[in-house]
């Protein structure tokens, strides 16, 4: 299928790396692929929003005023004019034809909110280890042009533009970390699908600039805090302590009192996903008990990542 229209909005969040999302927007600015650009600067004090908008007048840099983590994807979403909306972070890049690819698998399969993209680290485009788990998804596949997933990789999906806005996009207090976990029980729960397609390629050229310890308490916090979110009690109490007993010393310490937290506005909020999603999360993590390895629970992914910040 073709179209004059581009039917995808390529939404680029950055902050503070004025040097990688320009070759970013210059990557993106190259593509053969009918897609308009949306950069959403999360605050950078380093001349990043005036930097992008002398070089690449044609693309719409929002400013966000401060540094709101993923839900600055929020503000990108709420101006896309198009059906699709495509992630990418300041150190990711979509390959040629790609998008156009997405938006005709996403015209033909109207269940799909989410089709997470191949992703190939580095100039040597080796795979991503999540990519290699995805594809071994248990999740029943038939019809799709893919493995069925619960889980998908913020940086590297394409999605139905209406889907996102019925979830709400990334909830504001996760900020970084794992902040995909909510949104996929949430599609789910809602009967999209998601879908990991290996036809669709993005490029990740992985940051030295990241705060690697921040991100597991954050990462740690935000899986908590899902499980509260839409768990049922006792698998989130569970999931709780599986969660702590991986951290050491300090961090659990630090993980345990920042979730805490959470208490405060976590009540009002709760939603039990249905059972048929339960189900899908329990067949997940029964195959990776099975020894087949680990598997796309939501929010269990490396790269690319939703940076640290």
């Amino acid at each position: 299928m073709t179209s004059a229209e581009p039917r995808v909005t390529v939404v680029v969040l950055t902050h503070d790396r004025c040097d990688e999302v320009l070759r970013t927007v210059g990557g993106l600015s190259a593509l053969p692929d009918r897609v308009r650009r949306c950069v959403v600067d999360n605050g950078s004090r380093d001349g990043s929003a005036d930097a992008l908008r002398a070089a690449f007048p044609g693309v719409h840099v929002i400013e966000a005023g401060g540094n709101l983590g993923a839900a600055g994807r929020n503000l990108g979403v709420r101006r896309a004019r198009t059906p699709y909306v495509a992630f990418c972070d300041d150190d990711t890049c979509w390959q040629p034809h790609s998008l156009d690819l997405a938006a005709d698998i996403l015209d033909r399969h109207p269940d799909i909110a989410v089709l997470c993209a191949q992703v190939q680290v580095g100039d040597d485009g080796r795979p991503d280890p999540a990519c290699e788990r995805m594809a071994r998804s248990p999740l029943p596949s038939r019809g799709m042009p893919g493995k069925a997933l619960l889980g998908f990789l913020a940086g590297a999906a394409v999605m139905r533009t209406c889907a996102f806005l019925e979830t709400g996009g990334y909830h504001p207090a996760f900020f970084i970390g794992a902040e995909e976990a909510l949104m996929a029980l949430d599609f789910a729960a809602a009967g999209w699908r998601m879908v990991y397609c290996p036809r669709i390629f993005t490029r990740h050229y992985p940051s030295a600039r990241r705060d690697a310890p921040l991100r597991r308490q954050l990462l740690a916090r935000n899986e908590i805090w899902t499980a509260w979110l839409r768990l049922p009690l006792a698998e989130a109490g569970r999931e709780t302590l599986r969660i702590l007993r991986g951290l050491r010393g300090t961090a659990r310490l630090g993980v345990a009192w920042s979730a805490l937290r959470g208490l405060l506005w976590i009540p009002g909020q709760r939603r039990v996903v249905p059972p048929q999603v339960l189900a899908m999360r329990r067949t997940l993590a029964h195959d990776a008990q099975a020894g087949a390895g680990p598997v796309p629970l939501p929010g269990r992914r490396s790269a690319p990542s939703s940076r640290e910040r």
